[in-house]
Protein backbone atom coordinates (compact mmCIF):
# COMPACT_ATOMS: atom_id res chain seq x y z
CA UNK A 1 0.00 0.00 0.00
CA UNK A 2 2.95 2.24 0.56
CA UNK A 3 4.07 1.65 -2.40
CA UNK A 4 1.56 1.88 -4.25
CA UNK A 5 0.93 5.74 -2.48
CA UNK A 6 4.38 6.53 -3.35
CA UNK A 7 4.30 5.73 -7.10
CA UNK A 8 0.75 7.44 -7.85
CA UNK A 9 2.76 10.56 -6.47
CA UNK A 10 6.10 10.28 -8.52
CA UNK A 11 3.97 8.71 -11.90
CA UNK A 12 6.57 7.10 -13.75
CA UNK A 13 5.24 6.26 -17.06
CA UNK A 14 4.58 2.66 -18.24
CA UNK A 15 2.56 -0.54 -19.31
CA UNK A 16 0.19 -2.19 -17.08
CA UNK A 17 0.69 -6.04 -15.68
CA UNK A 18 -1.13 -7.54 -13.04
CA UNK A 19 -0.09 -10.94 -11.19
CA UNK A 20 -1.73 -12.27 -8.07
CA UNK A 21 -0.73 -15.55 -5.90
CA UNK A 22 -3.43 -17.98 -4.35
CA UNK A 23 -3.69 -19.00 -1.13
CA UNK A 24 -6.29 -22.17 -1.75
CA UNK A 25 -3.56 -24.96 -0.62
CA UNK A 26 -4.50 -23.03 3.15
CA UNK A 27 -8.23 -24.02 3.03
CA UNK A 28 -8.43 -27.38 3.92
CA UNK A 29 -6.10 -26.67 7.26
CA UNK A 30 -7.98 -23.78 7.82
CA UNK A 31 -11.38 -25.61 7.75
CA UNK A 32 -10.13 -28.37 10.00
CA UNK A 33 -8.87 -25.50 12.88
CA UNK A 34 -13.18 -24.19 12.43
CA UNK A 35 -15.12 -25.60 15.33
CA UNK A 36 -18.29 -25.37 12.98
CA UNK A 37 -16.85 -26.31 9.31
CA UNK A 38 -20.01 -25.07 8.25
CA UNK A 39 -19.22 -21.29 8.98
CA UNK A 40 -16.48 -21.98 6.67
CA UNK A 41 -18.32 -20.44 3.60
CA UNK A 42 -18.94 -17.45 4.68
CA UNK A 43 -15.46 -16.54 6.41
CA UNK A 44 -14.36 -17.65 2.55
CA UNK A 45 -16.55 -15.32 1.08
CA UNK A 46 -15.29 -12.60 3.28
CA UNK A 47 -11.44 -12.94 3.15
CA UNK A 48 -12.11 -13.28 -0.91
CA UNK A 49 -13.92 -10.15 -1.50
CA UNK A 50 -11.09 -8.17 0.85
CA UNK A 51 -7.95 -9.94 -0.19
CA UNK A 52 -8.95 -9.80 -4.00
CA UNK A 53 -10.10 -6.00 -3.86
CA UNK A 54 -7.07 -5.18 -1.91
CA UNK A 55 -4.46 -6.93 -4.56
CA UNK A 56 -5.84 -5.81 -7.58
CA UNK A 57 -6.21 -2.15 -6.41
CA UNK A 58 -2.39 -2.64 -5.98
CA UNK A 59 -1.39 -4.21 -8.21
CA UNK A 60 -2.92 -2.41 -10.85
CA UNK A 61 -1.79 0.71 -9.89
CA UNK A 62 1.47 -0.08 -8.95
CA UNK A 63 2.33 -1.62 -12.22
CA UNK A 64 -0.35 1.47 -14.39
CA UNK A 65 2.39 3.84 -12.86
CA UNK A 66 5.77 1.85 -12.88
CA UNK A 67 5.18 -0.02 -15.93
CA UNK A 68 8.32 -1.96 -17.76
CA UNK A 69 10.53 0.26 -14.75
CA UNK A 70 8.78 -2.27 -11.94
CA UNK A 71 11.48 -4.61 -9.77
CA UNK A 72 10.27 -7.81 -8.59
CA UNK A 73 8.79 -7.97 -5.80
CA UNK A 74 7.62 -4.83 -6.39
CA UNK A 75 8.16 -2.48 -3.03
CA UNK A 76 11.94 -1.27 -4.62
CA UNK A 77 9.33 0.52 -7.45
CA UNK A 78 8.88 3.22 -4.54
CA UNK A 79 11.95 5.73 -3.68
CA UNK A 80 14.92 5.03 -1.67
CA UNK A 81 13.18 6.57 1.23
CA UNK A 82 9.52 4.95 1.03
CA UNK A 83 11.00 1.60 0.21
CA UNK A 84 12.90 1.33 3.22
CA UNK A 85 9.48 2.21 4.86
CA UNK A 86 7.62 -0.04 2.55
CA UNK A 87 9.95 -2.90 3.67
CA UNK A 88 10.14 -2.33 7.26
CA UNK A 89 6.18 -2.65 7.19
CA UNK A 90 6.31 -5.78 4.84
CA UNK A 91 8.90 -7.65 6.37
CA UNK A 92 6.79 -8.79 9.45
CA UNK A 93 3.88 -9.95 7.24
CA UNK A 94 6.23 -11.59 4.95
CA UNK A 95 7.22 -14.17 7.67
CA UNK A 96 3.66 -14.40 9.06
CA UNK A 97 2.85 -15.71 5.57
CA UNK A 98 5.94 -17.92 5.50
CA UNK A 99 5.16 -19.40 9.06
CA UNK A 100 1.64 -19.65 7.63
CA UNK A 101 2.65 -21.76 4.48
CA UNK A 102 5.26 -24.00 6.48
CA UNK A 103 2.66 -24.69 9.23
CA UNK A 104 0.19 -25.66 6.71
CA UNK A 105 2.74 -27.79 4.38
CA UNK A 106 4.17 -29.46 8.16
CA UNK A 107 0.71 -30.40 9.24
CA UNK A 108 -0.82 -31.91 5.75
CA UNK A 109 2.37 -34.15 6.33
CA UNK A 110 1.90 -35.12 10.27
CA UNK A 111 -1.89 -35.78 9.40
CA UNK A 112 -0.60 -38.40 6.84
CA UNK A 113 1.87 -40.03 8.79
CA UNK A 114 -0.64 -40.29 12.34
CA UNK A 115 -3.85 -40.61 11.09
CA UNK A 116 -6.46 -42.25 13.77
CA UNK A 117 -3.34 -42.32 15.95
CA UNK A 118 -3.63 -40.42 19.08
CA UNK A 119 -0.69 -38.73 18.35
CA UNK A 120 -2.79 -36.55 16.43
CA UNK A 121 -4.95 -35.04 19.50
CA UNK A 122 -2.21 -35.60 22.22
CA UNK A 123 1.39 -34.06 22.77
CA UNK A 124 3.02 -37.02 22.99
CA UNK A 125 6.56 -37.40 22.72
CA UNK A 126 6.46 -38.91 19.31
CA UNK A 127 4.35 -36.08 18.01
CA UNK A 128 6.51 -33.41 19.45
CA UNK A 129 9.51 -34.43 18.54
CA UNK A 130 7.82 -35.26 14.68
CA UNK A 131 6.52 -31.92 14.84
CA UNK A 132 9.62 -30.26 15.33
CA UNK A 133 11.29 -32.33 12.85
CA UNK A 134 8.83 -31.71 10.03
CA UNK A 135 8.50 -28.05 10.80
CA UNK A 136 12.60 -28.01 10.58
CA UNK A 137 12.90 -29.85 7.52
CA UNK A 138 9.84 -28.12 5.45
CA UNK A 139 11.89 -24.67 6.13
CA UNK A 140 14.91 -26.15 5.55
CA UNK A 141 13.81 -27.65 1.59
CA UNK A 142 12.14 -23.80 1.19
CA UNK A 143 15.69 -22.61 2.52
CA UNK A 144 17.67 -24.50 -0.55
CA UNK A 145 15.38 -23.81 -3.00
CA UNK A 146 15.24 -19.94 -2.31
CA UNK A 147 19.07 -19.57 -2.80
CA UNK A 148 18.98 -21.96 -5.55
CA UNK A 149 16.78 -19.88 -7.63
CA UNK A 150 17.76 -16.43 -6.18
CA UNK A 151 15.62 -14.42 -8.95
CA UNK A 152 12.51 -13.84 -7.66
CA UNK A 153 10.35 -14.04 -10.35
CA UNK A 154 11.54 -17.46 -11.65
CA UNK A 155 10.90 -18.82 -8.15
CA UNK A 156 7.32 -16.95 -8.30
CA UNK A 157 6.59 -18.50 -11.44
CA UNK A 158 8.18 -21.72 -10.81
CA UNK A 159 6.05 -22.43 -7.46
CA UNK A 160 2.50 -20.73 -9.06
CA UNK A 161 2.92 -23.28 -12.08
CA UNK A 162 4.00 -26.61 -9.86
CA UNK A 163 1.03 -25.61 -6.98
CA UNK A 164 -1.07 -22.70 -7.28
CA UNK A 165 -2.18 -23.95 -11.28
CA UNK A 166 -3.35 -27.19 -9.35
CA UNK A 167 -4.53 -25.85 -6.06
CA UNK A 168 -6.63 -23.02 -8.13
CA UNK A 169 -8.02 -25.09 -11.03
CA UNK A 170 -6.91 -28.42 -11.29
CA UNK A 171 -7.92 -29.72 -8.27
CA UNK A 172 -11.46 -28.27 -7.60
CA UNK A 173 -12.54 -29.88 -10.41
CA UNK A 174 -10.90 -33.13 -9.97
CA UNK A 175 -12.99 -33.08 -6.74
CA UNK A 176 -16.40 -32.49 -8.01
CA UNK A 177 -15.86 -35.18 -10.89
CA UNK A 178 -14.69 -37.61 -7.84
CA UNK A 179 -17.49 -36.29 -5.81
CA UNK A 180 -20.11 -36.74 -9.02
CA UNK A 181 -18.69 -39.73 -10.16
CA UNK A 182 -21.99 -41.66 -11.75
CA UNK A 183 -24.07 -38.78 -11.33
CA UNK A 184 -22.15 -36.23 -14.19
CA UNK A 185 -25.13 -36.78 -16.40
CA UNK A 186 -28.19 -37.38 -14.73
CA UNK A 187 -29.55 -33.79 -15.91
CA UNK A 188 -28.72 -30.31 -17.40
CA UNK A 189 -27.24 -28.79 -14.24
CA UNK A 190 -25.38 -31.84 -13.25
CA UNK A 191 -24.19 -32.02 -17.42
CA UNK A 192 -23.12 -28.10 -17.56
CA UNK A 193 -20.57 -28.68 -13.75
CA UNK A 194 -19.19 -31.57 -15.56
CA UNK A 195 -18.04 -29.63 -18.51
CA UNK A 196 -17.29 -26.68 -16.10
CA UNK A 197 -15.40 -28.69 -14.01
CA UNK A 198 -13.53 -30.48 -16.60
CA UNK A 199 -12.67 -27.43 -18.65
CA UNK A 200 -11.12 -26.16 -14.63
CA UNK A 201 -9.01 -29.54 -15.12
CA UNK A 202 -7.11 -29.06 -18.45
CA UNK A 203 -6.88 -25.30 -17.65
CA UNK A 204 -4.40 -26.32 -15.07
CA UNK A 205 -3.04 -29.10 -16.52
CA UNK A 206 -2.41 -25.89 -19.22
CA UNK A 207 -1.35 -23.72 -16.51
CA UNK A 208 1.33 -26.55 -15.25
CA UNK A 209 2.91 -27.38 -18.04
CA UNK A 210 3.13 -24.04 -20.21
CA UNK A 211 4.19 -22.73 -16.99
CA UNK A 212 6.98 -25.43 -16.09
CA UNK A 213 7.82 -25.07 -19.43
CA UNK A 214 8.57 -21.25 -19.66
CA UNK A 215 9.77 -20.84 -16.22
CA UNK A 216 12.55 -23.86 -16.77
CA UNK A 217 13.94 -21.84 -19.73
CA UNK A 218 14.14 -18.60 -17.73
CA UNK A 219 16.06 -20.38 -14.85
CA UNK A 220 17.76 -21.81 -17.66
CA UNK A 221 18.94 -18.46 -19.70
CA UNK A 222 19.75 -16.50 -16.09
CA UNK A 223 22.98 -16.05 -15.22
CA UNK A 224 22.69 -17.65 -11.78
CA UNK A 225 25.28 -15.21 -10.63
CA UNK A 226 23.33 -14.87 -7.53
CA UNK A 227 22.68 -18.29 -5.94
CA UNK A 228 23.81 -19.07 -2.61
CA UNK A 229 24.94 -15.24 -2.38
CA UNK A 230 23.50 -12.24 -0.44
CA UNK A 231 23.25 -10.28 -3.69
CA UNK A 232 19.70 -8.57 -3.94
CA UNK A 233 17.43 -10.94 -5.85
CA UNK A 234 15.15 -7.65 -6.92
CA UNK A 235 15.08 -7.10 -10.69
Amino acid sequence: MVTMVDVGIERPIGSASLSVTPGHCCFFSFIDEFKNPSDWHKALLLVQICETTLYLITAVVIYYFSGPNVTSPALDSAGPLVKKIAWGIAIPTIIIAGVIYGHVAAKYIFNRLFRDTEHISKRTKTATFSWIGLTGAVWIVAWIIAESIPDFDNLLALISSLFASWFTYGLPGVMWLFLNYGQWFWDWKNITLFLINGMLFWVGVAICGLGLWSSGVAIANDSGGGSWTCRSNAQ
